[in-house]
């Protein structure tokens, strides 16, 4: 009741927000009650917003704070709950926040260091080169003397967030509830995936475990860089990484003076997602042109690892097979390929779906080949699976949101040629050395030395169960006995081999227990 009370009050102060700029439609699909509270919520005033309506909820995410700056852009790769216009409207959003003090920094920076700021850097700058709803950056040197940037998480943002989410739960647990069609898009899954994630981008160490493992990915790849972590200057609200230098991938006019090639860097930049995305399972979703820069030579550098996505090798599997279908044409293998990965239920027809697949990607893949959107091509199908009861994967959505803004870096190097079309006979390769007879080949030996090197624990244990059936007998409750044996009144000493079966049985169950 108390945790209603407060969400309810909350609720209102979101509403009155939210209706100032004509964007209360977000409640009303759960609370109907919204579609009459719009102008009584403003006073009879006209709304501060205008446009389209995503356009109308950006700007009211933006005045509600971080939480709700980073829903918005977690809500811009759900276009098949709000909608195409509606998501690209949000994926617009930007995640700038006036800078806080540098009072607060320095203060935050000491806490997390254990001492006086001067006993770590020879200098810090004041002025942060960028503010955002979870941290800012400074500039710094080192006492080693090493150029280095020092992200700061901004104060208060922990208790906030916890305090939003809670409401986005309660939110989505009275959807699941009043809206039955609402239940398969998965509103309070999507909620724990969305708090998980702003979770591990508020602990800057994960942020920086993310930038170390994604350089382990790269080692040794001279086009693809990513600044070095400074650990010992680094800690929960604390990220101090290699300071490094670059021209922003959307400046084409500055890359053709300094003699780089931009569709050299769009050949590097569709290799290094097909390298995240299939080798690695583990890629950046969040490079906006923003995050990327080139380097000397064409070297993409990358920053601002704080979102992060991993898809498992099964899903890199079907992402392949699908991918690879559409570009081929090929709709009935994209149909087998969402049945077999259980995407869509059994019960629904195949046919019917490889129907659906030719009508989302006729008109798409039909245009000239720079045109074509993979991403664009995913979030129209995502759209229609409401009508197969296929539920929603949240991990493809993050990616689906990845390659849309890869597009767009594509598309600003060169708009007359399409990255996925340069990425195709990696993605190809890729399929044939993980999905061809030599590794299926290889999956099987891997399957049965596995099973061999866990024979000699299972032996074992059959042992152990088959000397405790000798030695102390099985007991069994009477009704258990009557039930095995009707027609006699008591049990026979087990034979030598219903022993061993019994006592197989049990060593297996004990095993996988």
């Amino acid at each position: 009741m108390i945790r209603s009370i407060r969400n309810l009050n909350r609720l209102l102060t979101i509403g009155r927000v939210l209706a100032r700029h004509d964007a209360l439609f977000l409640l009303e699909e759960i609370l109907p009650v919204a579609r009459f509270g719009s102008r009584l919520l403003r006073g009879g005033r006209a709304p501060v917003s205008a446009g389209r309506p995503g356009l109308r909820l950006a700007a009211a995410l933006a005045e509600l704070g971080p939480s709700f700056i980073k829903l918005g852009q977690a809500l811009s790769t759900r276009a098949d709950l709000l909608g195409e216009e509606m998501a690209a409207d949000l994926s617009g959003l930007q995640d700038e926040l006036p800078p806080f003090s540098p009072e607060e920094a320095r203060r935050i920076v000491e806490e997390e260091l254990g001492g006086p700021l001067a006993n770590f850097y020879s200098s810090f700058d004041d002025t942060p080169v960028a503010a955002a709803s979870i941290a800012q950056v400074h500039f710094a040197t080192t006492r080693e003397g090493r150029e280095v940037a020092v992200k700061v998480l901004r104060p208060g943002v922990e208790a906030k967030f916890h305090r939003d989410i809670d409401l986005l739960y309660w939110l989505a647990e009275w959807a699941e509830l009043t809206v039955p069609r609402i239940r398969r898009l998965k509103p309070v899954e999507t909620v724990k995936t969305f708090e998980e994630s702003v979770t591990l981008e508020m602990d800057l160490r994960f942020e920086a475990a993310a930038a170390s493992e994604l350089a382990e990915n790269f080692r040794g790849d001279d086009n693809f860089k990513v600044p070095e972590v400074d650990w010992l200057r680094t800690g929960k609200r604390l990220l101090t990484l290699e300071r490094v230098a670059g021209i922003p991938v959307d400046e084409t006019d500055r890359l053709r003076a300094a003699g780089i090639d931009p569709v050299d860097v769009l050949a590097k930049a569709a290799e290094a997602m097909f390298k995240q995305v299939f080798r690695d399972g583990f890629f950046h979703a969040d490079m906006h042109p923003g995050n990327l820069f080139i380097g000397e030579g064409g070297q993409l550098i990358a920053m601002d690892f704080g979102i992060m996505g991993r898809v498992d090798k099964r899903t890199r599997r079907f992402l392949g097979e699908m991918l690879l279908g559409f570009l081929s044409g090929d709709y009935r293998k994209v149909a087998e390929v969402h049945f077999a990965a259980g995407y869509v239920p059994a019960d629904q027809s195949m046919d019917t779906f490889t129907q659906a697949c030719r009508s989302i990607a006729e008109p798409i893949l039909g245009r000239p080949l720079h045109e074509i959107s993979i991403a664009k091509l995913l979030g129209q199908l995502f759209q229609v699976t409401e009508t197969f009861a296929m539920e929603t994967q949240p991990q493809l959505l993050l990616l689906q949101k990845s390659m849309l803004v890869a597009e767009g870096v594509g598309r600003i190097l060169d708009p007359n040629i399409n990255m996925w079309h340069l990425a195709q006979p990696l993605i190809e390769g890729w399929m044939r050395e993980n999905l061809g007879p030599e590794a299926r080949v290889r999956e099987t030996v891997s399957s049965v030395v596995g099973s061999l090197e866990r024979l000699p624990r299972l032996l074992a244990e059959t042992e152990k169960t088959y000397a405790m059936l000798v030695n102390q007998g099985l007991k069994l409750h009477p009704d258990t006995v009557k039930a095995i044996f009707p027609d006699q009144g008591r049990i026979r000493r087990p034979s030598s081999l219903l022993a061993w079966v019994i006592a197989a049985g049990l060593a297996v169950a004990l095993y996988l227990k």
